[in-house]
């Protein structure tokens, strides 16, 4: 499978390979030691900080404690939002998303050019990562969990070089890096971001494609007549309409699919009540434009847009959307449908018995919301999917987990 432009100046940085074209922030990938280390050495140093609650301010949180491997690197547990900080009861706003099929995430942009040789395609605002693409690349992003004071809660970067170089993987940082990297923190900070990074660079661990989908693709497997029923309901633009943002298709050169376009969508998600954060009635998480996102404030018209996921392993997660407020598939694809045809069962009413339809967003912002397929109907219209249809397409949903098996032939 095709590697990130960053895996690849990553691997021309420490195994002189031949150079791309380099990302903005390319300096980042520029060789810095006496001597760099491998591939393989930086991805072991990676993983182990990965696995290590030393580096929280509890010392009993590690990243994956949010992003567990039986989970496709996604949250372990049915809780709307993690807990984290100093005794693991501070709650986050957002749900933990799956760390798998991020590798080809290009950067933030707000106008986005698909490479297809068609410039005059404007997708908006595409890229990033967090769930308002905020991070650039997976070393920046690897800095925001710890130090949120939501998460591993360290004060600020010089503290956690000081848990790292006081900390059980102190030797083996200094063997991949240099004896004397701690007596530089600025670079220690540096490698070990990018040690993380290169960590979920690893194949095996974060890009694997063993779903029984993409056995289909190989022509190693067949779906059932319902997981075929439910893959064509999912592509139909006249019913679910999903592919339009969970592109199912093999690329044109290709590479298979991720299942996200990238984009950043306002969808009108209910407001999670389960949050502490909308505790208070004057909080709104508006994703693209803040408040944990703070260069696009001004820009209204991105306010309540979040990333699109990969629907990968979708399968294994307990809760969905940036919030965390729906509990199962079938929930979330009930709404999807029936967010427009019957709105009063997923938002409240006022005083008055009227429908306060996108309850999560401030008033004023409701031009904001997707209203393509299937958000397209009127109340009293028929959902675009029946009940057989929705468990068709979860039962394809269910094709998508890594780790998929073929059941021997019998004779």
């Amino acid at each position: 499978m095709m590697k990130t432009i960053p895996a690849l100046l990553l691997a021309m940085c420490v195994l002189s390979a031949c150079q791309p074209a380099p990302p903005k922030d390319a300096g980042a990938y520029a060789p810095t030691l006496k001597s760099q280390p491998s591939v393989a050495a930086m991805t072991a140093m990676g993983r182990a900080m990965f696995f290590e609650p030393s580096l929280s301010v509890s010392g009993k949180m590690s990243c994956a404690s949010c992003h567990s491997p039986e989970h496709a690197y996604g949250p372990p547990n049915a809780l709307a939002v993690q807990l984290g900080g100093p005794a693991l009861k501070d709650a986050g706003t957002r749900a933990a998303p799956s760390l798998r099929y991020l590798q080809n995430a290009p950067p933030f942009s707000e106008h986005y050019h698909d490479d297809d040789g068609d410039d005059s395609v404007d997708a908006g605002p595409t890229g990033g990562r967090n769930w308002d693409g905020r991070a650039q690349s997976g070393h920046e992003q690897a800095l925001a969990p710890l130090l949120s004071k939501r998460e591993m809660g360290n004060r600020d970067a010089a503290a956690v070089v000081a848990k790292l170089r006081a900390g059980p993987l102190a030797a083996q940082f200094r063997q991949t890096y240099g004896a004397d990297i701690f007596e530089q923190p600025g670079q220690a900070l540096r490698w070990a971001l990018m040690s993380l990074e290169v960590f979920q660079e690893s194949p095996p661990d974060f890009y694997p494609y063993t779903s029984k989908y993409d056995a289909f693709l190989r022509k190693q497997a067949s779906l059932t007549p319902q997981e075929a029923r439910g893959l064509a309901l999912f592509n139909d633009e006249r019913k679910g309409n999903c592919a339009s943002c969970h592109i199912s298709q093999v690329s044109s050169g290709g590479a298979f699919p991720q299942f996200t376009d990238y984009g950043l969508i306002n969808i009108g998600v209910p407001r999670n009540a389960r949050l502490p954060a909308n505790g208070d009635p004057a909080f709104f998480d508006m994703g693209l434009c803040g408040p944990d996102r703070t260069d696009l404030m001004l820009h209204k018209e991105y306010c309540g847009s979040f990333k699109t996921p990969s629907l990968r392993n979708v399968a294994l997660r307990k809760v969905f959307f940036h919030n965390g407020s729906f509990d199962s598939l079938e929930q979330v694809l009930r709404f999807y449908v029936q967010r427009d045809t019957a709105p009063q069962k997923w938002y409240p009413t006022d005083k008055n018995g009227k429908v306060r339809k996108y309850d999560d967003l401030p008033p004023g912002l409701a031009a904001n919301v997707n209203v393509a397929a299937p958000f397209d109907r009127q109340p009293g219209q028929a959902p675009a999917l029946n009940a057989r249809e929705i468990a068709d397409v979860i039962v394809f949903l269910h094709t998508l987990t890594d780790g998929y098996q073929a059941v021997p032939a019998t004779h």
